[in-house]
């Protein structure tokens, strides 16, 4: 069972707090329900993978505003003495719908929905946008390198260049959500249950008189574990002493795991090195590679006959190097009895609380989705929002990351493979019902 670390309701942009302190200023208290999508796809991002929904209902099931955040916003001067009050015992009262993580999801589409009194519908605006934008574009990123592998294993390397503890625990998870099979952080191995992997250091080489020292030493301390790291020096050199570790751990009744390459011409390194150990008769020894790996990396080497079996993948992945945000937006489409819309030039937004329908053929294949209303029925679709939350109260326990996991690998599959591509822009076919048509004209009118 994972563990959620809770933000804390001053996880928070001051101005949602002055908003809510002038609603209950003016006795503003009826039910508004906001809309979390991404607004525009001005990146190469063909799909996204939807992530973080777990900390987001969490968030949400114990939100409260503890003593020592009262304290703080009294030393602001901010808020009047029966707004803090009102604050001390709030709790979310709301309902929420969203699309199950691990689910493929498109621009424009809502991802979540929160129908709250206004108060609390607002409050939640910054922690989920933060939350599952992050995590989503993590897992966007991780799943198109996935694909690049071609079913060899990623790792997630990333941790010591996230920005922040916190990233470096949703990356894993985002990674792994994803396909990765496992990743370097211990903490979010602990966490999430997800599986740790690691090597060495060039410094443990250093540290050693010689390489094959250094590689002797490991293998001993780790006899069914060892992956050397053979590039501190010279890459060729590194495998022939390898070999010799190899060797010498054979006759102790053990098998070296693999060597990892960290630098240089990989397609180049990894043929030749490759050579070296089958010219050895060492065939199972698994060649490891990393630095700067990224979808396009992974393709290119691969492309080139690379004999790598599996990558550590890191920095680009971990701060989604090529596309580090995406434009997620959290807007009111219903107020009272009435809908909303914005209508601000370049920013209009759907009014009206909606559903995600998806079509797909007799083999389960994606081939269009519609954006309808909340209570339309179209035949022949799959529903993608679903209730998870009811009077702030979970539905159902969050389910286990490996079945987030398994989700994604479903639902990746039946995406058609013009969309996976990470070079080309394919647009999927999103449109809008007649229903929702129909009453974005009547507000236009």
């Amino acid at each position: 069972m994972t563990k959620t670390h809770r933000a804390g309701p001053l996880f928070i942009d001051l101005y949602e707090l002055t908003m809510a302190a002038s609603y209950y200023a003016h006795q503003v208290f009826s039910t508004a329900t906001f809309s979390l999508f991404i607004r525009y796809n001005h990146l190469t991002r063909n799909y996204f993978v939807a992530a973080g929904l777990e900390d987001a209902l969490n968030e949400l099931a114990g939100f409260h505003f503890s003593e020592q955040d009262i304290q703080y916003l009294k030393t602001t001067g901010l808020f009047s003495h029966d707004f803090i009050s009102y604050l001390a015992q709030l709790r979310f009262s709301g309902d929420v719908r969203a699309m199950p993580e691990g689910t493929i999801f498109f621009t424009n589409e809502p991802v979540l929905e929160v129908t709250a009194p206004i108060i609390e519908a607002q409050l939640m605006e910054t922690f989920m946008l933060n939350t599952i934008g992050f995590q989503t574009m993590v897992a966007s990123k991780a799943a198109r390198c996935v694909h690049a592998a071609k079913g060899r294993p990623l790792i997630d390397f990333s941790l010591r260049r996230t920005q922040g503890q916190d990233a470096g625990n949703k990356v894993a998870r985002s990674t792994y959500i994803a396909g990765f099979a496992a990743t370097s952080n211990v903490l979010a191995g602990k966490i999430y249950d997800i599986p740790i992997s690691g090597t060495m250091a060039h410094s443990y080489i250093a540290a050693f008189d010689s390489e094959l020292d250094a590689f002797s030493a490991y293998s001993e301390t780790f006899p069914e574990n060892s992956i050397f790291l053979i590039d501190t020096y010279d890459t060729f050199e590194g495998a022939k002493n390898a070999v010799k570790a190899a060797k010498a751990m054979k006759k102790r009744g053990n098998s070296l795991i693999g060597v990892r390459l960290d630098s240089g011409d990989m397609a180049d390194l990894s043929q030749k090195v490759r050579k070296i150990f089958d010219d050895a008769g060492l065939f199972d020894v698994k060649i490891f590679a990393s630095s700067g790996f990224d979808e396009f990396k992974i393709e290119k080497v691969i492309s080139e006959n690379a004999k790598i079996d599996a990558f550590g993948v890191g920095t680009k992945v971990g701060v989604s190097a090529d596309a580090p945000y995406v434009d997620v937006v959290y807007k009111m489409i219903r107020f009272k009895d009435r809908d909303v819309r914005k209508l601000s030039s370049g920013k209009i937004t759907l009014a009206g609380e909606k559903q995600v329908f998806r079509k797909s053929d007799q083999n389960g294949r994606y081939l269009k989705d519609i954006i309808g209303l909340k209570n339309e029925a179209i035949p022949e679709t799959e529903p993608l929002l679903e209730k998870v939350m009811e009077d702030g109260k979970l539905l159902r326990p969050n389910p286990s990351l490996q079945a987030v996991r398994d989700r994604f690998k479903k639902k990746f599959s039946q995406l058609d493979e013009k969309y996976k591509s990470i070079h080309n822009i394919v647009t999927y076919p999103v449109k809008l019902s007649r229903g929702l048509q129909e009453l974005q004209d009547l507000m236009a009118s």
